[in-house]
This record gives C-alpha cells, sequence and structure tokens, in this order.
C-alpha cells in the first residue's frame, strides 16, 4: 500500500514535469489531465489507508488537505490552458 501511495503521488510530479517539456499548451494540458488522474488515485488509497488505519487520522487529514490545495491548482492551470 504504501509503495502504491507513493507512485501515485510522484506519478503527478512526473505528468507535470513531462507536460511542461511540451511544444503547446494542448499537449501540456493533457499531462496536467493525467496528473490529475494521478491525484485521484492517490486520493482514492489514502482513504483506504486511513480505513485500513495503516495512517492515522492527523496524518490522513493534513495528506488529504494538501491532496486537496494540489488538485485545486491543477483543476485551475487545466482550465487556463484549455483557454489558450
Amino acid at each position: 500500500m504504501t509503495s502504491q501511495i507513493r507512485r501515485s503521488f510522484a506519478s503527478i510530479g512526473y505528468n507535470i514535469s513531462e507536460g511542461i517539456g511540451r511544444n503547446s499548451d494542448k499537449e501540456f494540458a493533457n499531462f496536467i489531465n493525467i496528473a490529475l488522474g494521478s491525484s485521484n488515485e492517490a486520493e482514492n488509497q489514502l482513504i483506504l489507508a486511513k480505513d485500513l488505519e495503516y495512517i492515522n487520522e492527523s496524518d490522513y487529514r493534513d495528506l488529504f488537505e494538501e491532496l486537496t490545495i494540489l488538485k485545486k491548482k491543477l483543476v485551475s492551470l487545466w482550465n487556463k490552458l484549455r483557454q489558450n
């Protein structure tokens, strides 16, 4: 479970980085969309880890809050890229 969560969170950053290197806003937006998918996967894994008591409530809340902020920023960026 821990390695799955780490991979999901890492995938968010990997896709943002790969998208930055693309030649167009459309391509970048596609990678942001993939990063959003990875963030949804990470969110689901966090919920499962909490439900299975692999992480405590405090750590869960902290991670969930950070992930929620990140997702909002990704959605905002995706919307801006799609407008261009």
